[in-house]
């Protein structure tokens, strides 16, 4: 890890956790350690104690008494946007192709105050289970809606969580024989100028970076050949990460074989796609000899189980990714294929649905925690995130045990996964506490439901 950092200060703050019920440490045998504290000086964890406390001074001090702290949840692959059209009674019932189909005119009516408000929502709603970074793959764009990313990373620095927007692209509309309409599609050169844009405005690639940009063509079946293609020399010469949808369902699959002759991974490997810098979400219909080919690569698969389950897609193999080296991290996806952006939730989920398949031992509850912390950062290319120690950046979540959902529970990180799940009841993002108490410090979460429930109505009404 390099030594400088996106943000330092002459005198940095110092913040102590004092004697929490546990600590998650994913290296030890049970996934976590008892009676731990965690000294936080400026941005960065300055010492973790795992033991009882020696003497410590600080500015401020938070009582960890019977609370666990895990590290801040990463969420890859969202779309904040579709916040707006929550259990979309048309689509509610549909598998993707057609819940698209469905949904795709209710979007090409959104404007810049509704993609603010969606934002703010869901950002608001993944901080309170824990999340303190997250991407957002946004890929509607039309003649009103330019700087939808711009919007984005104001949103985010104003409530602030760590993001990653993904900038998100469609070019192949229905007239080129795509999917979406044309009018939410934009031609290839206007997308990479536009990228090109923001990599130069906002990516921050230092040591604890608040902002970092990836380019994220939606799908084979929404984007041109050539503009995946330039895409990935674009991600190369900036040295950012590429993301798009992928293996997600057998209506992919049959449009891929179709148009191009080949499986969409064999597409991707084509366009010069694979390799370490692309992770992708969903990877449901990969077989094993994929598989491998994405391991060798150095891929990452961003998981999305309830979406995956809403809408009947299928049941990612994340046993099998494991187990031959591809990192999978965790995803919430957009919320009106998931219908909420909670992170603690989706932690649950991918237990329980690994157990569905492959029996009570197939996932445990240290290794759910460990796809949404130390996959999920990988998934990014951060060393600095999704672990609890000492010089990694401070992004600390503070669940408290004593609470009603989780009374009774023996063990701790057990109780917390399968429990529940309740609202953090602090959040540390960047050394800076932005919840406390179960509420979140900056920004008013009763305007932003107000404001993003009307732009939900005018968006419907028009």
């Amino acid at each position: 890890m390099g030594q400088k950092t996106s943000q330092q200060t002459k005198q940095e703050k110092t913040l102590l956790i004092k004697d929490l019920d546990a600590l998650v440490d994913l290296s030890t045998l049970e996934g976590y350690v008892r009676k731990a504290s965690i000294l936080i000086r400026g941005n960065r964890i300055a010492k973790v104690y795992a033991s009882e406390l020696p003497h410590v001074k600080a500015d401020q001090t938070i009582n960890g008494r019977g609370k666990i702290a895990i590290p801040g949840l990463i969420n890859t692959h969202h779309h904040l946007y579709q916040t707006l059209t929550r259990a979309y009674a048309p689509a509610m019932n549909s598998g993707l192709f057609d819940w698209l189909i469905k949904l795709y005119p209710v979007w090409a009516k959104m404007d810049e105050d509704a993609i603010y408000w969606a934002t703010l929502a869901g950002m608001a709603e993944l901080m309170l289970s824990g999340c303190t970074l997250t991407t957002d793959h946004h890929y509607v764009f039309s003649g009103s809606l330019q700087r939808c990313i711009d919007i984005q990373i104001e949103a985010a620095r104003e409530i602030g969580i760590r993001f990653h927007p993904c900038r998100g692209s469609m070019s192949l509309g229905k007239s080129k024989g795509g999917l979406p309409p044309d009018v939410i599609t934009q031609p290839d050169d206007e997308i990479l100028k536009d990228s090109e844009r923001l990599i130069k405005e906002y990516h921050d690639a230092l040591f604890g970076a608040m902002t970092r940009i990836a380019l994220a063509p939606c799908s084979p079946f929404s984007v041109t050949r050539e503009l995946m293609r330039e895409t990935a020399t674009l991600a190369k010469k900036h040295s950012v990460r590429l993301h798009t949808h992928l293996a997600e369902t057998q209506d992919e699959e049959k449009f891929c074989e179709e148009k191009f002759g080949c499986s969409p991974l064999e597409y991707l490997e084509e366009l010069k796609w694979s390799g370490p810098n692309t992770w992708l979400a969903h990877g449901i219909y990969f077989n094993s000899e994929e598989i491998q080919r994405m391991s060798r690569a150095g891929m990452s698969v961003a998981h999305c189980p309830t979406s995956n389950m809403r809408l009947g897609s299928g049941v990612a193999k994340v046993l099998e990714m494991r187990r031959k080296g591809v990192n999978v991290g965790l995803a919430v996806d957009g919320s009106a294929s998931n219908d909420s952006s909670n992170m603690l939730v989706e932690v649950k989920q991918a237990l329980l649905l690994q157990r569905v398949v492959h029996g009570p031992s197939a996932l445990l509850a240290k290794e759910a925690i460990e796809l949404a912390t130390i996959g999920s950062a990988k998934c990014l290319g951060r060393e600095d995130v999704g672990t609890l120690a000492e010089s990694m950046a401070a992004d600390i979540a503070l669940f408290d045990l004593e609470e009603l959902g989780y009374s009774g529970g023996c063990d701790p990180l057990g109780t917390l996964v399968l429990c529940g799940p309740t609202s953090v009841h602090t959040l540390i993002v960047n050394g800076k506490v932005v919840i406390k108490n179960h509420e979140l410090l900056t920004f008013d979460v009763e305007r932003i439901v107000r404001k993003h429930r009307a732009a939900s109505a005018k968006l419907f009404r028009a």
